[in-house]
């Protein structure tokens, strides 16, 4: 679905909190994947960029905006079917690569499934910092989910993808869950530096896409936040 001119939620039904949504980002004939979803998810992207009357090739740029295997489980299915260029941030891209073993979960049910199930890894092309642009978006760090988790902000669009920093469920927003975070506190002060941006529509890496006045509503939960 069409969430704004450009941008696209590829699977409806990854609205679902449990699924990592994916979305496409279109700038002219150049398109962008920010996520790919859990392993098995790639064709389906495919297939919606074909949909939409582009190519597999045209995708130049896959973002990934943390390693867990939600997120980054399709990203070498998708570049070995679209040659398109991995990024991510400084943080976790060894994760990504495989040149780290990925931490173990601390809820005990996924560390148990962690240990069966792992995310392909892929080549990191481009290494992300605070303050890059890429694919018409502003990389803002966000750690605290990950060492390297990122949001990013299209200035022209007033879009902010939030990763798993923050969620929305169509009713209420919240952060990612402490049990899938490796620093709670570092989250929060993330969460804080999202609100000082100014922005239309917040999509998240889980749930559904907050509008209108997505930054009015965050930097009312940011407060709430303070209180605790």
């Amino acid at each position: 679905m069409e969430i704004v001119e450009g941008i696209h939620r590829v699977d409806e039904a990854s609205a679902n909190m449990a699924h990592a949504n994916v979305y496409l980002v279109i700038n002219g004939q150049e398109l962008a994947v920010i996520d790919t979803g859990t392993s098995g998810n790639a064709q389906k992207t495919v297939a919606y960029i074909q949909k939409l009357g582009y190519q597999p090739n045209d995708v130049k740029t896959i973002i990934l905006t943390h390693f867990h295997m939600d997120h980054m489980g399709s990203a070498k299915e998708l570049k070995d079917l679209t040659n398109a260029k991995v990024a991510v941030h400084a943080e976790d891209a060894d994760y990504v690569s495989g040149k780290k073993p990925l931490p173990k979960p601390k809820n005990i049910l996924f560390r148990a499934v962690s240990s069966f199930v792992k995310p392909t890894a892929v080549q990191v092309d481009v290494i992300l910092n605070e303050g890059d642009k890429i694919a018409g978006l502003t990389v803002f760090h966000t750690p605290g989910h990950t060492p390297g988790s990122i949001a990013l902000l299209d200035e022209e669009r007033k879009v902010l993808f939030a990763g798993d920093t923050l969620r929305y469920d169509g009713k209420k927003l919240s952060g990612a869950p402490e049990q899938f975070t490796a620093d709670p506190n570092q989250a929060r002060e993330s969460i804080a530096k999202l609100s000082t941006l100014t922005f239309d529509v917040m999509l998240p890496g889980h749930g559904e896409a907050l509008k209108p006045n997505a930054s009015e509503e965050i930097k009312k939960f940011n407060a709430t936040l303070k209180q605790k």
